[in-house]
Order: structure tokens, then sequence, then C-alpha cells
């Protein structure tokens, strides 16, 4: 057995940055008292979800990479011996953002980055107006404690972008996030909605045979800061939580709660997922001759259809 003990800091924030980050620094060594190896933090986790609206002045939130985050979460990471996944707005050059996962080492070094790749523009999720798509691909990155697939939120929704990563030796997916409710919604839809979100990555986890970490944010927020309830003069989002840590065949490990925060410590095998591989071989099976028209917007009579694949003596013999 190859066990990793992952920590996960599901957190509600406020719009003291200062505040936030001193919570987190208690959360991270908390977590590295109780075991954890690696630690995992929800999305932009510095500060509000800002992307609530569009305004300018908000990209002076942004910072380089490396930057002062890298640096408070690095001095951390060392002096507890643990990696940190953290989520960082990027500001890579005047007028071009990211928003940026970045990996860093027991050690305090930067041992990968990930930019987001899929970026949703959705009422309360401006988040085109701020972020750039990242241009770094779908790459694990190593680290001392496994070869991690990070991804980042809107990324979650999407099977092509898992795969990817399985198929490049990632041992574990792990989704930084901030994701809730519309409260316009009525609370079945609410729930669906949820629930749609849980089982999409669990399906990325039975379909890729990797354990699937999600990490979320949890309360409401308004770009002022101030809880209080949603009114169409002062919209907000009430994040669902519900962090959660799935195996290989999707089974729980851990789900936390709709509404408070969390820190817990879970335990995951990392070479269960090579025996249930083994048991259902999706890698193997996989008709890569014949997904071409995947890499088209969509097909349809206008859509020129992909060439015939050359078919092997394989294909042939059924």
């Amino acid at each position: 057995m190859n066990i990793l003990r992952i920590g996960l800091l599901q957190q509600h924030n406020t719009a003291s940055r200062t505040d936030n980050m001193r919570r987190i620094a208690e959360g991270i060594s908390d977590l590295a008292r109780r075991g954890a190896e690696l630690i995992i933090l929800q999305e932009l986790h510095n500060g509000l979800y800002f992307c609530q609206e569009e305004r300018v002045d908000y990209f002076d939130q942004a910072e380089p990479i490396p930057g002062p985050s890298t640096q408070f979460y690095g001095e951390l990471a060392k002096s507890l011996g643990v990696v940190i996944v953290t989520s960082l707005f990027e500001k890579r050059a005047p007028g071009l953002y990211h928003n940026t996962a970045v990996v860093i080492e027991k050690d305090g070094s930067i041992a990968g980055k990930y930019r987001k790749m899929h970026i949703p523009d959705d009422p309360a999720y401006y988040e085109k107006f701020y972020f750039t798509p990242g241009d770094l691909g779908f790459h694990p990155i190593d680290t001392s404690v496994g070869r991690l697939g990070v991804l980042v939120c809107w990324d979650q929704w999407y099977p092509e972008a898992a795969r990817l990563m399985a198929m490049q030796g990632a041992q574990l997916l792990i989704y930084p996030t901030a994701i809730g409710y519309d409260s316009h919604d009525t609370p079945e839809e609410q729930q669906r909605q949820r629930e749609a979100w849980t089982t999409v990555m669990r399906g990325h986890a039975v379909a890729n045979g990797l354990p699937v970490v999600a990490v979320n944010r949890v309360g409401f927020e308004t770009v002022s800061g101030e809880d209080k309830p949603y009114s169409p003069k002062e919209p907000g989002i009430r994040f669902w939580g519900s962090s959660f840590v799935a195996g290989p065949q999707g089974e729980w490990y851990h789900r936390a709660s709709e509404s408070e925060e969390e820190s817990p410590v879970v335990e995951v095998d990392l070479d269960h997922g090579e025996q249930v591989r083994r048991w259902w071989p999706f890698l193997r099976d996989r008709r890569i001759d014949s997904y071409g028209g995947i890499t088209r917007r969509f097909l349809d009579e206008d859509s020129s259809a992909p060439s015939p694949a050359h078919r092997t003596p394989e294909d042939s013999t059924g």
C-alpha cells in the first residue's frame, strides 16, 4: 500500500486578505500536525471571489509567480515539511492575467504550475473578464508525494482534461474550486446542481481509475465582504462547500459539510488505482483510431467528417 494523507481546507473567506491568509496558515499548520503530507486549498483562496463583478480595479489583486504568495506558502511548506496546492490570481504581464494553481514542494520551492484552461462566463462568474485561458496544457506535476493532476474548478466538467492527465501518469486528480448556488433557483434545482458537480468528477475517477479531490469554498460572499442574505441590488454567492475525496471507483472517502468550514485529513492508497485498472482496463480498450472527431467543436452535416482511419488487422478480427 502507498498511503498518502491528504489535508483539505474548506474555508469561508472575508474581505480581509490578511485575515484569510492568517486563517489559512493556521489551517495548514493544524493539518500538518495531524499528519497531512499534501494540503489542498480552494480556488482563489486569498480573498473574496471577486469575479461576481466586472471591475478593472480588481486586477490590482493579481501578483506575479514567483511572488508574495508563493513566498508565503513556500515558507509554510518548508517549515512544516508538506506539499501545498495553492490557487492564485497571476499577473503575467500588464493586461495578461491567469487563474493559476501553483504546487509548492516541501522544501518551499515551486514544483510546477497549471493555468486554468476552461474559463466560465456566467452570471456572478465573470471569469473571462479577468483570466486569459491557460497555455501550459494538461500536464501532471511531479512532487515528493506523487504525480499530481492539478486542474481548476470549471475544468472539472470536462472529461478530456481528466483523461489527458491520466494518460500522462497522474496518480491523483485535484480540483481547487469556487462553486455555489444561484439564489434564484429552487432548493430542488440547487441540490440537482450540487449532485451533478460531484457525479461528474466521480465519473472522472471511475473512467480513469484515479482518486479525485475537490476543495470548495463555503459560506455566503458578496464582493463587499458583508455576510448578508441575497438581494437583487447586491447579489452574492452561497458556496456549497461539499469538498470531497473519492476513490478510483467513485467511492466516497470523505464529503464535507455544505455550510461549515472543515479541515479533514483523508488517507488515500495511491496503489489501489492500479488494481482497479486491472479489473477495468479502460485505457487498454480505448479506440484511439476512431476518436478524431473529438478535436472538433461540433460534428454536424456542415462539418467535414474526419478521414477514415486506417484499419489494422486487429480491427478486422473484431
